[in-house]
């Protein structure tokens, strides 16, 4: 099930979801065992809900604590 854990991805790939995600924009990925499991990832897209997506359409990345903070506030 879903946990409140935040990650923040790259979208590299929007093929097949032009409406829900944009690439190159970063999103905010929330912790879901049983979905990385099937290889998903549950993205907070831009419905503004959460969704499952293929994990090798985002790439992780690692913010410096201050634009972490201003990208999850802006979310």
């Amino acid at each position: 099930m879903t946990t409140t854990a935040k990650q923040l991805v790259l979208c590299l790939s929007n093929d097949g979801y032009p409406a829900s995600l944009e690439r190159r924009k970063i999103y905010q990925a929330l912790s879901d065992r049983a979905a990385h499991r099937q290889g998903l990832i549950r993205i907070i897209d831009e419905s503004g809900d959460d969704y499952l997506y293929p994990e090798e359409f985002f790439a992780p990345i690692t913010l410096p604590a201050s634009l972490r903070k201003a990208v999850l506030a802006a979310a």
